[in-house]
């Protein structure tokens, strides 16, 4: 027996009953108070911002006309049944909270039921009186809600960024699985703690009080009581014990610990996954991407109407632009560059000029300094930027003509990065993947470090998003670009 197995009160064989009532550790009833504490502030949240929804509708209806003693109680109902769809909908679960789309999915679905269930039971009873609060406290409310929770979200990162909200965590499995979940859960503020680590497969000692040797499930059980996690995340389970889930679920019963089970799934979002137990049996169901159809109109509809709005604004800031640049150093205004868009066709490319005029010649004696790796090529203290250039590449205003290419259908306004051809030349394997779908203006590479990524990390977030693509996503990211162009990281 190891020390580290001494330590954690492992191989001598004895096994906990399972009828035995287990403790609660002091960390679960940490976490809950303050799960608790949490919903609540949601609760009180939700109240006051539907109650002045429906308010403002109430009011609305009063002025076209309606009597108060018709509105109160309309406005009353209303609420009541929001409130209540919100609660049953789960919106406040704990495992919703804070992290994922699934909390603002939660929150439309129930107002969108709520409303329905009103609409249909005045539309029975023959009542009228609805119609304000469909079209006031129906869309100003549910705003609200998701801007209100967004917020709470904010500050619930924040907290988790200084040691709070995050539940203690244990990872067990085979060592290369457990290093692999480890460094998943750090990156991203989740709410998991990775406290110590119980390994199935190797004895290490070189950590004493965070790595240790766990045989069984009821050794794992012990490790996560010993050292107060109260999540658990199989990272793997022995190949030889079929049964060592559930074992390990029978000896946290009573304990409201949380037990998480990985999936290895990397990089494959939440609605392309469903589970579907068959005689016992669970079977994830991994939906195959798909480049063509409905969502992807979808997609160019969302592309024309936001490029269309943003050419006008880029019209407005043209002059001003060009000006700059014409005063700043000789050459033209824009910049024109081939890049290879979807099934690789190429096309041109729009920039506002922010390099010397003499760029693409110059490049050759650049090449030996590249910051890069791979096909990509960047340099961080580029001399042919100019000045004005500079300023335009730190708020990315040189990318703004890009929303003409949106318009001709050559990009998107979210997608890969756009690849030269002398880059796309360079590919191999599943790097051609990024081409399924139009590169765009912005991404998840331009919201996660921009010029500051790697060459693989930039590959592997335009993979993410060509496999997992949606409109919240496109949503998501278009939001996050604000943020980052306002408050610049990576940019050079």
């Amino acid at each position: 027996m190891t020390a580290v197995e001494d330590r954690a009160g492992l191989g001598s064989g004895e096994s906990r009953d399972p009828a035995v009532s287990p403790r609660r550790l002091p960390s679960l009833e940490l976490r809950t108070q303050r799960e608790r504490r949490y919903a609540r502030r949601l609760r009180v949240t939700d109240t006051l911002v539907a109650g002045a929804a429906v308010s403002a509708a109430g009011a609305a209806s009063v002025r076209l006309g309606e009597t108060p003693s018709v509105a109160a109680p309309i406005a009353m109902a209303t609420l009541i049944v929001w409130l209540a769809g919100l609660t049953l909908f789960g919106s406040r679960e704990p495992r919703v909270m804070g992290a994922g789309s699934s909390e603002y999915k939660r929150v439309a679905n129930a107002t969108g039921v709520a409303f329905g269930i009103l609409a249909v039971g005045f539309e029975v009873a023959q009542w009228d009186g609805l119609r304000m609060q469909m079209v006031v406290a129906l869309p100003i409310g549910l705003l609200a809600l998701l801007v209100a929770r967004w917020r709470w979200r904010s500050w619930l990162r924040m907290r988790r960024r200084l040691g709070e909200y995050a539940s203690p965590t244990l990872i067990a499995g085979k060592r290369r699985d457990v290093d692999y979940v480890t460094r998943q859960l750090a990156l991203a503020d989740n709410g998991y703690s990775v406290i110590a680590l119980a390994l199935t497969d190797e004895v290490v000692a070189d950590d004493p009080g965070r790595v240790f040797r766990a045989r069984t499930a009821d050794d794992i059980a012990r490790v996560a009581r010993d050292v107060g996690a109260d999540t658990l995340v199989i990272a793997s389970v022995p190949d030889d014990d079929p049964d060592f889930t559930r074992s390990l679920a029978w000896q946290l019963e009573g304990t409201a610990a949380e037990l998480i089970v990985s999936s290895r799934l990397a990089d494959v979002a939440g609605p392309r996954i469903s589970l579907s137990p068959i005689e016992g049996l669970p079977l994830i169901h991994v939906k195959i991407p798909v480049f063509e159809g409905a969502a992807h109109t979808l997609k160019r509809l969302l592309d024309l109407v936001v490029s269309a709005v943003a050419c006008t604004v880029v019209a407005l800031m043209t002059p001003a632009i060009a000006l700059a640049i014409k005063v700043d150093s000789p050459g033209p205004v824009f910049f024109r560059q081939r890049r290879v868009g979807r099934d690789g066709r190429e096309f041109t490319m729009l920039k506002f000029r922010s390099m010397t005029d003499t760029a693409e010649q110059e490049l050759a004696e650049l090449l030996p300094a590249n910051d890069g790796a791979g096909p990509l090529f960047k340099l961080r203290a580029d001399p042919r930027v100019t000045r004005v250039g500079r300023f335009l590449r730190r708020y990315s205003l040189d990318e703004l003509p890009q929303f003409f290419n949106v318009l001709r259908g050559d990009m998107s306004i979210s997608g890969p990065r756009p690849p030269l051809p002398s880059e796309v030349r360079n590919y191999e394997g599943r790097v051609f993947r990024r081409l399924y779908i139009k590169p765009g203006i912005t991404g998840l590479w331009q919201v996660s470090g921009r010029s500051d990524l790697s060459w693989e990390d930039s590959v592997a977030l335009d993979l993410r998003y060509v496999e997992n693509w949606s409109v919240t996503l496109d949503l998501m990211i278009m939001w996050r670009t604000v943020k980052v162009m306002l408050r610049p990281v990576g940019a050079y």
